[in-house]
């Protein structure tokens, strides 16, 4: 299963509730608002560094740099297109809302 997070974890439970309902070792891929999750310093660093020991989190290149978050947390995957298209193709998909 792919979960797929598209929501700022300040301003939604969407992220939190998504790593507590995933198994350990699905994966988790932040875009749009979601990207917000994968960047070093940020109040929900904590727990996203737990949930990296857990799980791969992959976080889309092109919302990153749309939101100039430069600094990400040690362990999230960047990835592009290509690599969303990857992911999808190789699992099942739950947008998480």
């Amino acid at each position: 299963m792919l979960y797929m997070v598209n929501k700022a974890p300040l301003s939604s439970d969407a992220l939190r509730t998504c790593l507590a309902v995933a198994a350990p070792g699905e994966p988790v891929l932040l875009y749009e608002d979601g990207v917000y999750a994968a960047a070093a310093g940020a109040a929900t660093a904590p727990w996203v560094q737990q949930a990296l020991a857990e799980r791969p989190i992959y976080a889309l290149r092109a919302d990153l740099e749309a939101r100039g978050i430069v600094r990400r947390l040690d362990g999230i995957q960047v990835i592009d297109y290509n690599g969303f298209v990857s992911l999808v193709e190789a699992h099942n998909v739950v947008p998480w809302l």
